[in-house]
């Protein structure tokens, strides 16, 4: 299998190292290790219509608010979100959260990640009809 390693987007403060895209193997899958600095901004609290996602710890605490629950992520901490819950993801906490990110099916992937960022890192405000119109795009609808 080929690797994608290396190839970081960045959405703000955010890194997304994908290890993984939706254009490998039948594009089911996407993962990513993602970086989190403290206070941080982060996307808004939201679901998938068709994805499930899972978190596993790797570094620091990354604090995932899930169907109104709060759950710490530490290193080897593992939480599920399947399709249709509402979540959040933050960095409440000293020192940078590193999480690996599994979605499946791969339908948001790179690209959406890609897009996201070409509206986010602009010298003035985001337009914030422009991200909405991208994350219904791809079946992620803000709550």
């Amino acid at each position: 299998m080929e690797s994608v390693d290396g190839e970081t987007v960045r959405i703000g403060q955010l890194d997304l190292r994908f290890l993984v895209d939706e254009k490998q193997g039948s594009g089911d899958l996407v993962m990513f290790e993602f970086t989190v600095p403290p206070a941080a901004r982060v996307p808004v609290a939201h679901y998938h219509e068709t994805v499930d996602e899972v978190v596993f710890g790797l570094e620091g605490t990354l604090t995932v608010t899930r169907d109104g629950e709060i759950h710490e992520i530490r290193k080897g901490d593992v939480i599920v979100i399947p399709r249709g819950c509402v979540h959040h993801h933050q960095n409440l906490h000293e020192g940078i959260s590193r999480s690996l990110v599994v979605l499946n099916p791969g339908t948001i992937g790179r690209r959406y990640f890609e897009e996201i960022a070409s509206a986010v890192n602009v010298p003035c405000a985001p337009d914030p009809n422009r991200i909405h119109n991208i994350m219904m795009r791809y079946g992620l609808i803000p709550a």
